[in-house]
């Protein structure tokens, strides 16, 4: 079986990331959630949000820009919001935490709203939004990192802000909608490896130092840099330059921390709102004006070339089935950056499956 499509057990391989991480010098319980959430990735198909971090993530451990071991302070707190510093600890396992707080929030309230500074990077969005999805609540995450730069305003060439995601977990009656999507066309992962590979993108999705809208990832992270084009593109880029301001105030300006201050190296400044639909018209009523969404969405009529409408997140989900099933199908590149790191602690890496 070559590299490209070698399948791994889903358990097998969080139990090496966790193992992993442990090894790296972090605290087990972060270590167990934090690999979790990148085997989620994986799972639903975001490649380059997935274990393919894991390299970065533990060369942090190594210098202490990532730290192994505490917890979150509350600098501020109402009824339905908190403030936490997160004190570089990892990101992934802030932001489960954060759900899963402001869940419990939402539940006696309506809603919860957290909002964390100083956390490491979060990975893959979508991770953090089936489990309360299916609990009934509606959950919304969205981050910034407000040190680094790679996307730039509409008709401008100088990146100013990063390509700031936003996830929606919509319950529904079967499965829930999971959006995720970021406020440039594409993401830096996905733009790296492109260019790693000598790719070239589908579409105008860059453009150059000069301006000329561009399909070579390169522009965007070889000097003179250019940088990722917001959603929309060249034409219509105005409305992902504003998604992506939206994105900034709710994470870096509710927080208190963001593009002002002084950069502090790889991380996210994270907004995570929970709202239960039982405080409003119900889930019952929810529900039905949701499910009658999806009845519309795919009776509509497909366009040439495309076999059915889908919603987002049932593609990502029907992946996550046959993972599980028959294992994670991990990208080539994945496990050979991973080996050396393990052998390095002495950590065996999983076999794939036969």
């Amino acid at each position: 079986m070559s590299p490209s499509t070698s399948r791994y057990a889903a358990a097998a391989l969080t139990d090496f990331a966790q193992t992993l991480y442990s090894a790296y010098g972090m605290r087990d319980d972060i270590a167990a959630v934090s690999a979790r959430v990148l085997v989620e990735g994986d799972l639903l198909g975001h490649s380059t949000h997935g274990l393919a971090l894991l390299p970065g993530y533990l060369k942090a451990l190594d210098d202490g820009s990532l730290t192994a071991s505490g917890e979150p302070t509350v600098e501020n707190a109402r009824t339905v919001t908190e403030l936490w510093h997160g004190h570089r600890l990892s990101g992934t396992w802030l932001t489960a935490r954060a759900v899963e707080r402001a869940a419990t929030m939402a539940r006696t309230h309506g809603t919860g709203t957290i909002s964390i500074k100083h956390a490491h990077h979060i990975a893959c969005l979508a991770a953090y939004l089936e489990a309360p999805a299916r609990e009934g609540l509606l959950v919304i995450v969205q981050s910034s990192d407000p040190c680094t730069a790679s996307v730039a305003p509409h008709g401008g060439i100088t990146p100013i802000m990063t390509p700031n995601p936003i996830a929606v977990g919509i319950p529904a009656g079967s499965n829930p909608i999971m959006i995720d999507i970021s406020s440039s066309i594409t993401a830096n992962g996905p733009s790296q490896r492109m260019m790693k590979e000598g790719k070239r993108a589908p579409g105008i999705w860059y453009v150059d130092h000069e301006g000329h809208g561009s399909t070579d990832p390169a522009v965007a992270f070889t000097d003179p840099k250019g940088a990722l084009l917001p959603l929309g593109g060249l034409d219509a880029g105005h409305k992902g330059f504003g998604l992506g301001l939206m994105i900034e105030a709710m994470t870096g300006g509710l927080a208190g921390f963001g593009r002002a201050d002084p950069p502090e190296g790889w991380g996210a400044t994270v907004f995570v709102q929970v709202i239960d639909p039982a405080a409003f018209g119900g889930i019952v009523a929810f529900t039905r004006q949701v499910d009658q969404l999806r009845t519309l969405a795919h009776a509509s009529a497909p366009r040439p070339g495309v076999e059915r409408v889908r919603l987002p997140g049932e593609g990502g989900l029907a992946r996550k089935a046959k993972h599980l099933r028959e294992g994670v199908a991990l990208h080539a590149s994945i496990m050979p950056a991973l080996t050396p790191l393990a052998t390095a602690r002495g950590v065996a890496a999983p076999s794939p499956l036969p």
